[in-house]
């Protein structure tokens, strides 16, 4: 591609970047909070992550106070469940996954050549979001009232509520509200990385890092779903006495495992392979040459995203499950080892073909992967059934998942903080330091791991408070505590040489690794991302394009001005990144704050059981989204097309398919399938282990069939007034009324029939999954109906036109989902029973 490049005079390139400042500058005060840039809000969640994992790092420490020595009495068996708890939960959900989303809305924009990802003020939300419900969840400890089942919350320990206590609803209502923070941070990365890609950047071109964070978040919409499905029956048992984990009334808590491991395990690869896409940064900087066999390192990571939902039986081999399918997921386990495999030997294939410049990035890169080998040697050694029976529940399985957790993923993030700091900050973290952290850490996560895999073989259990004397566990497990706080002076060395000051570099260099990747050509001194977007030709373009720094900092490439006083980026084609919209994305907000607290206050309400508190703060999210949406989506700009600079015009405003709100429409509402898909998996797996599942009357087939036949109308209506909104608002006006009435009445139809057949959910579980696969479905209808009201509002208010459609066709590709949902629904509670009668 060749394309002229635009030049400007000194006294031009100041005042467009004075117009830039101004338009992406961060607020001051106390407004600095409502900042949606990509580079506060990484860097706010990236420093709540970890604040959170010094946290659990600290619960561990308190464990392995209590666990030094036979017998003792440090903490109470009480307060050791809780920290057990605690440390586990922290260390997955508010650490493992959320650093990666936040190195990710950190990093993706300048990587990929974008201002900005699409929808900044989703970051936001997410992120507030995380740490509200992160503080929730955490705080607890501090009341006696935190979560003391596990981080598994194994039913029934986890049901029975004078067990349990409230610790089991903080946990799984502050946790369902971190989730709804994973799948924002997921739709974000996966709408930014297909849709904002610098023109040029081919979707083979991608940098690793891109390739890697889009097959996780891909991961993330169908592994956390069927999480929250197990939330929702976890807690309507709690609350409600629904019996989906009772087995006097049909129920089983095998349902649990199956739906928590189904996450899982695949949360394990989504921890690795940010890790190992952090690696992917590192190693070919440091051999100076581009990655070696850049195909075959990007079906690995699809692969190993592929085969991880095969694995989740692999945590359940105890559980007398029949021989042919231990035999199966035996045979996946051992499979993953092979993309897992392919990976690693691309990175030394790469460091033997270039020449390695040895670093602390490199230094913490390698230690992590010798670790994460021992790691996955014992996986090997698990997947084995014979050898699980043995080992399963014992210290072996906690050596197992330290060292693939730990080596997979926290050694790497932290050559990735030594690699990026300067990106960060402009200045360079301490190599002398840096080497003493990661001796410390090295050698004692090994000496404080590495005797668990001989413990566990002698018989210790998981989960123990205490154990007694002369068995054979006293000096393995002094070795491990005197191990953990070498480890954690490690980690303190590293906490302090973040945070000590450091002097200004003596000369500007925004790549000080001579990197070949994008990112490194972002001021850091700059909110604005790229001075302006470039158009690549090269996988590596700082090594392969010549004075491209000095072109992008000249503004010589697209949207090198600010004029319209609005913040822009470009939207390009899926495959070959071809320039498509001038987007404008979303400004500072207060909106965002008040939703996310709004929604935690949903959540801490209902934990608490406060009905009041809770509809309270479920009206006001309403509006606080409503009112995001109607200011901040769909605007109709002052013209229709814009000049984004070396002779190309743009058009602001697009809609259907060509629209990153359409895509994050469909990655939503492909999440929300997954999750009724486990919902209907559950009601199945209910079906397989009893001979007369359908004890009691169904809903009938009337009014199942007729609420299918009412939302099938809905949907057509809604097509309807999409194809009627190109000739007219008045038409399409009276079918969007009509619209929210067949909607209604569809809701209305499909609860009738377990209410009329007196379907008691407390009596059984074939009621309770009945009514849970209703509900779930006349809640789609009823949130269809508030679209069509939605749209209906915007067409009066003139902000929905023929050519300014986005709205209806979103909500029309939201039906299309919502169609298929009710088809499955009623389907199986309908014909289903006729079926076993």
């Amino acid at each position: 591609m060749t394309v002229e490049l635009g030049d400007f005079s000194p006294e031009e390139r100041a005042a467009q970047e004075e117009r830039l400042r101004k338009v992406w500058e961060t607020p001051k005060g106390i407004r600095y909070w409502t900042s949606v840039n990509n580079s506060e809000i990484g860097l706010w969640y990236g420093m709540t992550a970890f604040g959170f994992m010094l946290f659990a790092g600290l619960l561990g420490l308190l464990i392995r106070l209590q666990l030094a020595v036979p017998q003792n009495d440090l903490i109470s068996a009480e307060i050791f469940n809780q920290a057990f708890t605690l440390h586990g939960t922290v260390m997955m959900f508010l650490f493992a996954v959320p650093i990666f989303e936040a190195v990710a809305i950190f990093l993706l924009p300048s990587m990929l050549g974008a201002r900005e990802l699409p929808f900044p003020r989703l970051s936001a939300f997410g992120f507030w979001s995380f740490l509200l419900g992160g503080v929730f969840v955490c705080g607890s400890i501090f009341f006696n009232a935190a979560p003391n089942a596990g981080w598994f919350m194994y039913p029934p320990l986890a049901t029975n509520k004078e067990q349990a206590g409230i610790g089991a609803d903080i946990w799984l209502l502050g946790l369902s509200f971190i989730e709804v923070a994973s799948i924002a941070a997921a739709v974000e990365i996966i709408v930014g990385i297909m849709k904002c890609r610098a023109p040029g950047m081919r979707i083979n071109m991608m940098p690793m890092f891109a390739w890697y964070l889009l097959v996780v978040a891909g991961m993330i919409l169908f592994a956390f779903p069927p999480l929250i499905a197990g939330d929702i029956l976890f807690e309507m048992e709690r609350m409600f006495d629904w019996p989906f984990f009772d087995p006097s009334r049909g129920g089983d808590p095998l349902l649990w495992q199956h739906l928590f491991w189904i996450f899982g395990h695949p949360e394990v690869y989504i921890i690795f392979l940010p890790a190992i896409a952090l690696m992917a940064m590192i190693v070919p900087t440091f051999a100076q040459r581009p990655i070696v066999g850049y195909s075959w390192i990007v079906l690995a990571a699809v692969g190993t995203g592929f085969l991880s939902f095969g694995l989740w039986v692999h945590h359940m081999f105890t559980t007398g499950m029949p021989q042919i399918s231990l035999a199966f997921f035996s045979a996946a386990s051992e499979a993953v080892a092979i993309p897992t495999g392919v990976q690693i030997f691309v990175f030394i294939a790469t460091m033997l073909a270039g020449r390695v410049i040895f670093c602390v990035p490199m230094l913490f890169g390698a230690g992590g992967l010798i670790i994460f080998i021992i790691g996955g040697l014992t996986g090997v050694m698990v997947a084995v059934v014979p050898f699980d029976w043995q080992a399963h529940d014992t210290y072996f399985i906690v050596a197992h998942l330290h060292y693939v957790l730990i080596g997979g993923m926290l050694f790497p993030v932290v050559a990735g903080i030594y690699y990026y700091f300067p990106f960060v900050t402009g200045k360079k973290l301490s190599d002398a330091w840096g080497k003493a952290a990661f001796w410390l850490m090295f050698t004692g996560f090994n000496i404080a791991f590495f005797p668990m895999h001989f413990s566990g073989l002698r018989g210790m259990p998981r989960r123990v408070f205490t154990y007694p004397e002369d068995i054979g566990w006293d000096w393995f497990n002094l070795i491990s505590t005197v191990g953990a706080f070498i480890f954690a002076a490690g980690v303190a060395t590293f906490v302090i040489d973040i945070f000590r000051p450091k002097p200004k570099p003596a000369e500007r260099n925004l790549n000080p690794w001579n990197s070949g990747t994008l990112e490194w050509t972002n001021d850091p001194d700059e909110s604005w991302g790229m001075r302006s977007v470039p158009i690549i030709t090269s996988r590596y373009p700082l090594w392969d394009q010549p004075n491209l720094q000095a072109d992008i900092e000249a503004g010589r490439f697209y949207l090198p001005d600010a004029k319209s006083g609005k913040r822009e980026t470009l939207v390009t084609s899926v495959l070959d990144a071809e320039p498509i919209q001038c987007l404008r994305v979303g400004g500072v907000s207060y909106v965002t704050i008040i939703a996310a607290m709004a929604l935690g206050g949903v959540f801490i309400a209902l934990t608490y059981h406060w009905w009041i508190t809770t509809i309270i703060c479920a009206i006001i999210t309403f509006i606080a989204i409503i009112v995001w949406l109607w200011t901040g989506t769909g605007q109709i700009p002052e013209a229709p097309e814009m000049d984004v600079g070396l002779g190309l015009k743009l058009p602001i405003y697009v809609s259907g398919p060509a629209s990153v709100g359409w895509w994050a429409m469909f990655i939503t509402m492909v999440g929300d399938g997954t999750a009724f898909g486990s919902l209907v998996f559950g009601y199945f797996f209910y079906w397989t282990i009893h001979d007369d599942f359908a004890v009691t009357s169904g809903p009938g087939l009337f009014w199942p069939m007729l609420a299918l036949v009412l939302f099938i109308v809905a949907w057509g209506l809604t097509l309807l007034a999409r194809q009627l909104n190109e000739k007219g608002p008045l038409a399409t006006r009276l079918v969007l009324v009509l619209a929210v009435l067949v909607s209604i009445a569809a809701s209305m139809a499909g609860l009738a029939g377990p209410y009329l057949h007196g379907m008691d959910p407390t009596s059984h579980v074939y009621p309770a999954i009945v009514w849970v696969l209703v509900i779930w479905t006349v809640t789609h209808g009823v949130l269809g109906a508030v679209m069509h009201l939605y749209c209906l509002a915007r067409s009066l208010a003139g902000r929905m036109t023929a050519e300014y459609d986005q709205d209806i066709r979103n909500v029309a590709l939201y039906w299309h989902f919502t169609a298929v949902t009710a088809l499955t629904t009623f389907a199986v509670i309908g014909f289903f029973p006729l079926v076993l009668s």
